[in-house]
């Protein structure tokens, strides 16, 4: 059945401010170009979402033709502001946006495994505050908080997992509480995979797995445009996959024995501790992939290791890594795997040629692996993206339903 006109106006609409987000500032031209649409129908949704306030002309494409310019159109920067937060298990980062994910401040704050739960919620709580702050932000419209952990599909909760302080799943239920704000939690890796497909290594990927290589490890699967979180939130929980190599099977609370024994951080830093580094696992493969480079002008400071151990550790690294994506690719068939991750950006093209090498030798089912482009701070690009999208959602749904143009004033103020 087709949609009706006021359906198929709202879908233009969206699609059209997820252009604008995504892409920048744009000309009706270039709308009617990314959308497919006519071109009366793309002048009719710009006005539409000029009206509602949420887009405004922000100058011109600067065109050499006869008479004027085009216009551009973007969204209004401040009409929302958005923060994300990345829960470790050793600190949180904070980042406080505008409405086009332009930060506006930025901090992050250790909280040592010996702080008490109370404590350990208080001080992220007013790190965020402080940041909005510093922002000059009065208000936050959403936030969105990456955590490591199972996030249940039906209620948004952090559920209790292996080894995760219980300040964590506190704090994502005070924020909830405590913020005039929407508060979305994902699980990290699942927000990292987000931030890949928009921003970063898998842009023209509609399926892939991104795994998560950095303290611990995890995948996250996007399947035809969607990110795939399972029955019960957990999939992608590879940390538990039974795997040759390890000395015991993985049980329902630890994952100590599975892929996580053979691929987790400190798996790695032992690794390298073979090939004589001494450092943690993402300085070590930066030492390695520096020892394959020319580093002539190189810092004294940054460790680097000579190029036949560098080869060696990457190429044992690369077939560790290499058995928990064929368990993957082997169930998925996704056709693209992407390294993400602190240990997986510092590998970069060197470890991901590896583990493809190494993974085609494994499975018929031909793979391209890509070093992820984003890293750790992928958890936090995606947050920020979550937040983004239910910040503009719901304010593009407040102006169907009132009729009205919201203001950046509208909501009570985020602290006293």
């Amino acid at each position: 059945m087709p949609a009706s006109p006021s359906t198929a106006r709202a879908i233009n609409d969206r699609l059209a401010l997820r252009l604008l987000q995504d892409e920048g500032p744009l000309t009706a031209g270039q709308l009617k170009t990314l959308t497919g649409l006519s071109r009366p129908t793309v002048a009719d949704l710009v006005e539409r979402l000029q009206g509602s306030g949420l887009v405004q002309v922000v100058g011109e494409a600067g065109e050499q033709r006869r008479g004027p310019n085009a216009r551009l159109y973007g969204i209004v920067a401040d009409r929302a502001h958005l923060a994300a937060l990345d829960v470790r298990t050793q600190g949180v980062s904070v980042v406080v946006a505008d409405l086009l994910g332009a930060t506006l401040a930025d901090a992050t704050l250790p909280i040592g495994t010996d702080t008490g739960t109370e404590p350990a919620v208080e001080r992220a709580v007013a790190l965020l505050e402080r940041t909005a702050r510093t922002a000059g932000v009065a208000r936050l419209h959403s936030v969105g908080i990456g955590a490591p952990g199972l996030i249940d599909p039906t209620t948004g909760e952090l559920r209790d997992s292996t080894n995760l302080p219980a300040w964590h799943r506190r704090l994502v239920a005070d924020l909830q509480e405590r913020l005039p704000a929407t508060v979305l939690v994902e699980n990290e890796t699942n927000l990292a995979a987000v931030a890949e497909q928009r921003l970063g290594a898998a842009r023209d990927r509609d399926t892939f797995v991104l795994l998560w290589l950095g303290q611990g490890v995890g995948a996250a699967l996007v399947l035809d445009g969607r990110l795939r979180r399972g029955a019960s939130g957990g999939a992608g929980e590879i940390g538990f996959l039974p795997v040759p190599g390890t000395a015991a099977l993985p049980s329902a609370d630890r994952c100590e024995g599975g892929f996580h024994s053979l691929a987790g951080g400190a798996a790695v830093a032992r690794l390298a501790e073979r090939y004589g580094l001494r450092e943690d696992a993402e300085s070590s493969v930066r030492a390695a992939v520096a020892g394959l480079e020319d580093r002539s002008g190189a810092p004294a400071s940054e460790p680097v290791l000579a190029a036949a151990p560098a080869e060696a550790f990457l190429d044992a690294l690369a077939e560790r890594v290499a058995v928990g994506v064929a368990a993957a690719v082997a169930v998925l068939d996704p056709g693209c795997v992407v390294l993400g991750g602190e240990i997986g950006h510092a590998g970069g093209a060197s470890l991901a040629t590896r583990v493809e090498r190494r993974l085609n030798a494994m499975s018929p089912l031909r793979t391209e692996v890509r070093a992820g482009e984003l890293g750790g701070a992928g958890v936090l690009h995606g947050a920020l993206l979550t937040a983004r999208d239910a910040a503009q959602d719901d304010l593009y749904t407040t102006v169907r339903e009132s009729g009205r143009a919201p203001s950046p004033a509208d909501g009570e103020p985020m602290s006293p």
